[in-house]
């Protein structure tokens, strides 16, 4: 090997080792750097009372904290200025769960809007369910696992309803719950109730939700398919498995609108790759979908 072909092996290393640092400082720095995503929500069947009405989104945030106390969660959350906050599942680790932070976060939650929340599948698997639960409620935060309520917003009304985690009543089948989902659902939902939103951390099970008739749908579970791929999208998730069909933002199915959350902490698998951590801000808008 002759001095100019050595250089040039010398240079290819030395390009080589600084992209690979650069690449990781960038993955580094984009599983912590937390972010709000809006979208708007626009459907004949919202209120004129609810448009502009606010629901920001946190799931599947597993214990995670960002900043002393959850400082930095708390300030975006704070600026996106909600008229309620979605909890959809895993709120809690079952892997290594600190109940402690997740109590403070509804603490604190409950400070900036209202609460309401559904368990996911962590809250299935945790001995401690029963503790959580409680410290949630005495928090003032309200839990939807197979209920629903009404909400009033200047005089209008819509309906918001909840669904507990599969792995609460059996063991997880796709068909099987596909069609427990949906009997859960209607047993809470009459065709009187008006505009309707669920809070479910399942977007596998997108086409019951579609079948009961749930105008827009909040989820999460996938975490963004963990490490997102540039024109392609998620890599796996949960119950989806490679190259998932929802992994993230909104989905439009007839009637029916879904809107799965990356997520915000991480569990089996530790690092996320071009998957930002996210609220979701979801803004209503009376009016036809766009």
């Amino acid at each position: 090997m002759n001095k100019r072909q050595a250089k040039k092996k010398k240079t290819a290393r030395r390009i080589l080792a600084v992209s690979l640092f650069a690449l990781l400082l960038w993955t580094i720095w984009g599983n912590t750097a937390l972010m709000a995503n809006t979208i708007t929500i626009a459907d004949s069947r919202i209120p004129a009372a609810f448009s502009g009405f606010r629901i920001a989104q946190i799931s599947d945030l597993h214990n995670a904290e960002f900043g002393k106390d959850n400082a930095k969660l708390f300030k975006r959350l704070s600026e996106c200025e909600p008229d309620i906050i979605a909890v959809t599942g895993d709120l809690v680790d079952m892997n290594h769960t600190d109940l402690d932070v997740a109590i403070t976060f509804a603490q604190k939650a409950i400070r900036i809007a209202p609460v309401y929340y559904v368990t996911g599948n962590h809250e299935a698997h945790l001995p401690q369910y029963d503790a959580l639960r409680d410290g949630l409620e005495a928090a003032g935060v309200i839990l939807l696992d197979d209920k629903a309520l009404q909400l009033e917003h200047d005089g209008a009304k819509i309906t918001i309803a909840g669904l507990s985690d599969p792995d609460f009543r059996t063991r997880y089948d796709m068909f099987e719950e596909t069609s427990a989902a949906g009997a859960a659902f209607k047993k809470q939902i009459h065709a009187d109730q008006g505009y309707t939103i669920l809070l479910s951390h399942r977007p596998e099970l997108f086409e019951s939700y579609v079948n009961c008739g749930a105008d827009l749908v909040f989820s999460g579970h996938a975490h963004g398919g963990q490490f997102r791929l540039p024109f392609i999208g998620g890599l796996i998730a949960p119950n989806q498995g490679l190259f998932p069909k929802y992994d993230a933002g909104l989905y439009i199915d007839g009637d029916t609108q879904m809107v799965v959350s990356r997520g915000i902490g991480n569990s089996i698998i530790p690092v996320r790759f071009h998957n930002r951590p996210e609220i979701v801000l979801a803004v209503l808008q009376a009016g036809r979908q766009k």
